[in-house]
């Protein structure tokens, strides 16, 4: 079927002469109105010429369309069946490269599989990674996998005035006794989040709200490094908000607040009193209040400082004893190969946060009489970067309760330091030796000590 283009073109010239002879028809012609003709003659010259530079393009391509099918698989270009080929093995491997969830959601898989081989000295009492000294007992050694993480990450749809779902889910294998046969999942951290621009919300386990930080090893995973030592790590359950107020591009405040599920302890030490019909149970988990609010400021250097406060209540034996725990945290990155990370607290009460083996919040002095063990502590940690693939640590940190407030045989001062260096072998493999020494001071007791040399070695996925 032929087309004739040319008709076009002859319509439009048409149009434009019969404009031309009726204005100049028209009577009392004056000056104004021949500088009006003179612009609508122009503007239908460009109208034509655009025109006519469509009708070129479209030639060329029913041109190039009335080729012989066959030609197409003959030239430099591939034929539809290679090209189907070549699809079909796209969709195969990024079928292979992506985890999608029931409700088509996208899910990220990551962790790490982790290798340990560790020596203790006198007085670990056979732990992997002891948190404190404990009695005396002979060295120990041997080799883990406990410490792997496996986890994934999801996100959701939009949803509530444009906000993101998103959450995290982290297992290891330290649960169980750690023998042959013995070592089972345990679920560490969760969360669960909504986020709009400067705002978010969050349900989960995690650890508290006023202590995020952490300092970095893969000697100690199964529970937090410097458990303790100054760390509040214990992941608990939890709801928070955050509400972040910029300042400028890189500078603002980030403000959380949110509840939380204490976990309470019957192992806190209860002499010189217990009572024998067992009332000095506590109550097994209680809510508390959590507030945090950090200044930041700066991208590679960036420093990061907030002040937070935590409040519960615990109930035992008939009796409520408050929790009272009021932290700084910082990051401090003047140039990109320092850093230095810490936090720091005070107050009473602060096993229902969790102290790794230093859980002596309270006392039972006798029916209806506890006390709050006064607690202060805290962490430090170095961070020198002078490789791109390796880089060192220095840590220490100490929980220091009053003495006064505890009976004979507790721990008044438990105070670890020590340093760990990693390389990276690979993008995604890590290497690392790390040596330690954990001092805990017995009150009527003495001092012991624990010497901790680990090596270990993670896969990243």
């Amino acid at each position: 079927m032929r087309i004739r283009f040319n008709s076009t073109s002859r319509i439009l010239r048409c149009a434009a002469l019969a404009v031309v002879l009726s204005t100049a028809g028209a009577l009392a012609q004056t000056e104004p109105d021949l500088r009006q003709i003179m612009l609508r003659l122009d503007r239908l010259e460009e109208q034509n010429r655009a025109l006519l530079a469509e009708i070129r393009q479209l030639r060329s391509e029913l041109a190039a369309s009335s080729l012989h099918p066959a030609e197409e698989t003959t030239g430099s270009q591939p034929g539809l069946d290679e090209r189907l080929q070549v699809e079909e093995t796209r969709t195969a491997d990024l079928a292979q490269s992506k985890v999608e969830a029931a409700h088509h959601f996208p899910i990220r898989l990551t962790g790490m599989v982790l290798f340990n081989a560790f020596l203790n000295s006198h007085g670990s009492a056979g732990g992997q990674y002891p948190t404190f000294a404990g009695p005396d007992s002979d060295p120990s050694g041997g080799a883990s996998f406990r410490q792997s993480i496996i986890g994934l990450d999801f996100d959701g749809p939009h949803a509530l005035g444009d906000g993101k779902i998103s959450g995290t889910l982290r297992l290891d294998l330290f649960g169980g006794s750690g023998q042959g046969l013995d070592q089972l999942v345990r679920l560490r951290t969760a969360t669960l989040g909504l986020d709009w621009k400067s705002r978010g919300f969050l349900v989960g386990v995690d650890k508290p709200i006023i202590s995020p930080r952490e300092p970095d090893s893969i000697a100690q995973v199964g529970v937090s490094p410097l458990s303790g030592a100054g760390n509040l790590w214990l992941w608990i359950p939890q709801a928070r908000f955050h509400q972040n107020f910029q300042l400028g591009e890189l500078t603002g405040f980030q403000f959380q607040a949110g509840v939380v599920q204490t976990r309470e302890n019957s192992g806190s030490p209860l002499s010189p009193y217990t009572d024998p019909k067992g009332a000095a149970d506590f109550e097994s988990a209680r809510p508390g209040v959590e507030a945090r609010l950090e200044f930041f400021s700066g991208s590679n250097r960036r420093i990061e400082i907030a002040g937070g406060f935590h409040h519960s209540v615990s109930h035992v034996a008939y009796i409520s004893v408050p929790s009272d725990v009021y932290s700084v945290d910082w990051l401090a990155r003047p140039w990109k190969l320092l850093e230095f990370t810490g936090s720091f607290f005070t107050g009473q009460n602060v096993a229902p946060l969790g102290t790794g083996g230093i859980r002596q919040g309270l006392v039972i002095l006798g029916p209806n009489q506890a006390q709050a063990v006064h607690s202060l502590g805290g962490w430090g940690q170095l961070t020198i970067r002078p490789l791109p693939r390796f880089w060192c640590n220095l840590f220490t940190g100490q929980q220091d309760d009053r003495n006064s407030n505890l009976p004979a045989g507790s721990i008044g001062k438990n105070l670890a330091f020590g340093a760990n260096v990693f390389y990276r072998i690979a993008p995604n493999v890590l290497a690392s030796f790390e040596a330690a020494q954990t001092r805990a001071d017995y009150i009527s007791s003495g001092m012991l000590r624990n010497n901790h040399y680990d090596l270990g070695l993670a896969y990243l996925f």
